[in-house]
């Protein structure tokens, strides 16, 4: 593995400019007008008092070379006092107020990137790790509220340097032109570090957001890991991706550290130059004593907000890169791509598939000129092989995915016209295996009917085996279910995953049956919810279990993303064809009567 392996970009990740970045920066900043403004005005009172200090100073050493008295340094000493403590509230005023504002920015970023990668589709997730997606939300947006608080400090400093600039050519601009004349050298070498920087910097970004990734997987995935005694495999991946972060930035301190030694050394001859210019000056009698004074402590104050600058360039660029991932999150192009935004009707489920054309990845097509007519409040089993498109088609209605050509009508309305969130209020999905939010059963129940109430699905509930399975839950509707459902069986969770559809009262139900082995009495209880489910609604079934095949009023059989037979049980059977085949590969051992039979096989070998 190189060293750099996995940290690339991702796909959707942009190469903005600088000034690209600063002008998006500065429309987020736009609302913080206000609080910017008076900012500002503090800025500019902080960089008036600082640049007061050495003219105050140098007057005071003029002064007292003149007339020592007690009075004139008393002056002196007041005047000092009063610039400490005025530099002190404005910049606790100034600081304060920025807090506020950065803390709103970030507030706002993080929330527009979180609804950025909450409204993309499943196809993003498939293509681009969630870990990864979740370091751009948190991490990132911090990085880049600590570079507007780095900025307005430096920014500060910028304007006391330009203001002592001024008091120095009205003291004597003869050494005013030499402080000039070198300050281009010292901003050549600060800015020649800015593109190394800027790369090294996204570098070591990437690869703190390769541990993250690595660290959600492991402990999404510690169950199975524990199951197969693999700790010591889940540490040797994470260590992988720790230790690439720990090279990576290291390397990245070793560059970065160049800048700040360089500029100091560049800042010590600066003001040696000056200490001999202004010496010689000095003793030819062409400035005062003062104004040299002053020469060589403005001449720190000039090259300091530089150095600043250069000492925090780890920090600006890490905030600018951060601010780049953040808004390549935010422009990201959706895959599903909608033509209006229609509100829903209430739906049929009236559902036809016309010669549509479907991959998830180049030259890997999964459906090829598909068609299908799913009539309203029909039950369609779909059966096939891993692999022939069943979980596709119910991806495609569910719009989770953007199909290449052909046409999906809903009602005979074009599915790509509908306003997604209207629209799939009235789709009831199950999947294969069904995901549980920490919370108790009920709320998990509401999750997409908040408004329902408790006695409404009380006696929902009790319509599924008496209630029998409410029973079986330690507090009813309010236990716990767990991280994920954890606390709860199997068939627990698909029980509170069919209610929570039972709830919703979709139009179109879409059931990715489970394949996970249930007890009998379970597995009549679902049966139970699906009839209460299907009677109301067009129903999509991905079938794996016998029961629910039979159920159906109409059974296609799927391969390689072809209709080869439709009909019912018994028709298709009787055929012989490929669902037969699968009938006895998969369903057949489903059955009581093989059940039966198998029983008194093996009584007949005892």
């Amino acid at each position: 593995m190189g060293f750099f392996a996995g940290l690339n970009a991702e796909k959707y990740d942009r190469q903005y400019s600088d000034r690209e970045l600063v002008r998006r920066i500065a429309e987020t900043f736009r609302p913080q007008r206000g609080r910017l403004l008076v900012i500002s005005l503090l800025v500019a009172l902080i960089a008036l008092i600082g640049a007061a200090q050495p003219v105050v100073v140098s007057y005071g050493v003029d002064l007292v070379k003149g007339q020592s008295t007690f009075s004139a340094i008393g002056v002196v000493g007041a005047a000092i006092l009063a610039i400490g403590v005025g530099n002190w509230g404005f910049n606790w005023a100034r600081r304060s107020l920025t807090a506020r504002a950065v803390g709103d920015v970030v507030l706002e970023m993080r929330t527009r990137a979180f609804e950025a990668a909450a409204s993309h589709d499943l196809s993003f997730y498939d293509q681009f790790s969630s870990g990864r997606i979740v370091s751009r939300i948190t991490s990132d947006t911090r990085d880049f509220g600590q570079l507007v608080v780095i900025v307005t400090d430096v920014s500060a400093q910028v304007v006391q340097a330009v203001m002592l600039g001024i008091v120095l050519v009205r003291t004597e601009w003869h050494l005013a032109l030499v402080v000039f004349a070198y300050m281009p050298f010292i901003f050549a070498v600060a800015f020649g570090f800015r593109r190394l920087a800027r790369r090294v910097t996204r570098r070591g970004m990437r690869a703190m957001a390769g541990v993250n990734a690595a660290i959600k997987e492991t402990v999404s995935g510690i169950a199975v890991a524990k199951n197969f005694r693999q700790e010591e495999s889940i540490f040797r991946d994470f260590d992988a991706a720790n230790q690439q972060s720990y090279r990576v930035n290291v390397q990245r301190g070793f560059i970065l550290s160049l800048v700040f030694p360089t500029l100091n050394a560049l800042g010590g001859i600066g003001t040696a130059i000056l200490v001999y210019a202004g010496g010689l000056s000095a003793a030819q009698g062409l400035v005062s004593a003062g104004a040299w004074y002053l020469f060589i402590l403005s001449l720190d104050r000039f090259f300091f907000p530089i150095m600043n600058l250069s000492a925090f360039w780890a920090q600006v660029q890490q905030g600018l890169s951060a601010a780049e991932r953040i808004f390549a999150l935010i422009d990201a192009d959706p895959n599903v791509i909608q033509t209006d935004a229609r509100p829903a009707p209430r739906l049929r489920g009236d559902i036809r598939f016309e010669r549509v054309h479907f991959r998830y990845a180049e030259n890997e097509p999964v459906l090829s000129d598909f068609s299908l007519h799913i009539h309203p409040g029909e039950n369609l089993a779909i059966v096939g092989h891993t692999g022939a498109g069943k979980s596709s088609i119910a991806r495609l209605i569910a719009r989770f995915y953007e199909f290449q050509a052909g046409h999906i009508l809903i009602d005979g309305i074009d599915i790509r016209t509908f306003d997604l969130i209207s629209y799939r209020r009235q789709l009831g999905i199950v999947p294969q295996i069904p995901f549980l939010f920490s919370g108790t059963v009920l709320e998990n129940i509401r999750y997409a009917s908040p408004k329902a109430s408790e006695a409404e699905i009380l006696r929902l509930a009790r319509r599924i085996g008496d209630g029998e399975w409410l029973e079986t839950l330690p507090e009813g509707l309010e236990t716990q279910v767990g991280e994920r459902g954890n606390r709860l069986s199997m068939g627990q969770r698909q029980l509170v995953a069919l209610m929570r559809v039972l709830v919703q009262n979709p139009a179109i139900f879409i059931l990715d049956e489970a394949t996970a082995s249930i007890d009998p009495f379970t597995e009549w209880q679902i049966q139970q919810a699906l009839r209460l489910i299907l009677q109301n609604a067009t129903s999509i079934l991905i079938a794996h279990r016998l029961s629910t095949v039979k159920a159906a009023d109409r059974i296609i059989v799927l391969d390689h993303g072809r209709i080869l037979e439709e009909g019912n049980h018994e028709s298709l059977l009787a055929r012989g064809g490929h669902y037969a085949t699968l009938y006895n590969t998969y369903f057949r051992h489903q059955s009581l009567a093989y059940v039966e039979r198998a029983r008194e096989w093996i009584r007949g070998e005892d």
